[in-house]
């Protein structure tokens, strides 16, 4: 009897497990194929706009490769430097595939609140990790579009004199007159004092010569006259100018001001020193150095 009543309850257990697996594979299958089927409906009412977005990735794309082209071409018959060209044309480009990227999301039903929100977030944390970056950019495209000076120029920039080699996009290269080299922010540059020695064509060479209050200060001036006149390189106009400065406690200072070519600057400058130093020492003009007399009062 017990036997039987055991027998039962196995089959109708066996019964109710099959029935519930049963069931519950349904359900799942029920809402795979729901799911399914939901998913194919969704890319059917998305396929027309997928295809929109390609479309306009693949004309953008090439509307872009032309348009690129054209600003190079324009580029080229600019007077802009060359680094100054290669960023523009960079920049074009990425802003067209920018809006190529725009459109595309748009045509894809992607809010454009999203959309703003998005690159409004990317564009404000590239400007705080870049920020001094594009302080040196900013720079850049001021001193290559205004022209303070160009490749060449004799410049004296934060503190440094030389001659700039090259202008790039974030730094300006000088070569110093012994021979370093300093790269210098263009941020700096273009907010910082910027003293141009080769702007002009001549350029004014400013001396002071000392001599003794014994020695005859007329004859001294027409020697460094005579001096200036003498050389070929300094130019007659504007003439130059020689008078007495100042007088101090061991000498009379006398100013020298004469007029070159940008070009020979250092070197007359050094010309001149020594043409005014040999013309005294054969006239008996007294260059005086510092002395103390001492007057010893008898009692």
């Amino acid at each position: 009897m017990q036997e039987e009543i055991n027998s039962v309850l196995l089959e109708e257990t066996t019964t109710f497990i099959e029935t519930t697996t049963d069931s519950v594979m349904q359900e799942q299958v029920s809402k795979t194929t729901r799911v399914f089927e939901h998913g194919i409906d969704k890319l059917k009412e998305a396929m027309p706009s997928l295809i929109i977005a390609l479309l306009i990735f693949v004309f953008g794309a090439i509307a872009a490769k032309i348009i690129v082209r054209i600003v190079r071409r324009a580029m080229k018959k600019s007077n802009i430097d060359n680094a100054a060209k290669n960023f523009l044309v960079s920049f074009v480009k990425i802003m067209l595939y920018i809006n190529i990227v725009i459109m595309m999301l748009s045509a894809l039903k992607v809010p454009m609140s999203s959309i703003i929100t998005i690159f409004g977030a990317a564009g404000l944390a590239v400007s705080l990790a870049l920020q001094s970056c594009l302080s040196n950019l900013a720079g850049g495209f001021i001193i290559l579009f205004s022209k303070p000076f160009v490749a060449g120029d004799i410049l004296e920039i934060d503190g440094s004199v030389g001659k700039v080699e090259t202008i790039s996009i974030l730094y300006t290269k000088i070569i110093t007159f012994d021979n370093k080299t300093v790269f210098i922010p263009n941020g700096k540059v273009s907010e910082g004092k910027i003293i141009n020695y080769t702007e002009s064509p001549t350029r004014r060479i400013d001396l002071q010569f000392n001599i003794s209050y014994a020695s005859d200060y007329q004859k001294a001036r027409e020697l460094i006259l005579a001096a200036a006149d003498a050389d070929k390189l300094i130019l007659k106009s504007p003439a130059p100018i020689v008078r007495m400065a100042s007088h101090s406690d061991h000498s009379v200072t006398i100013d020298a001001l004469v007029w070159v070519n940008n070009n020979d600057y250092l070197d007359e400058r050094y010309n001149m020193i020594e043409a005014v130093k040999a013309s005294f020492d054969e006239n008996g003009i007294e260059i005086p150095f510092n002395q103390l007399d001492v007057h010893i009062k008898e009692r």
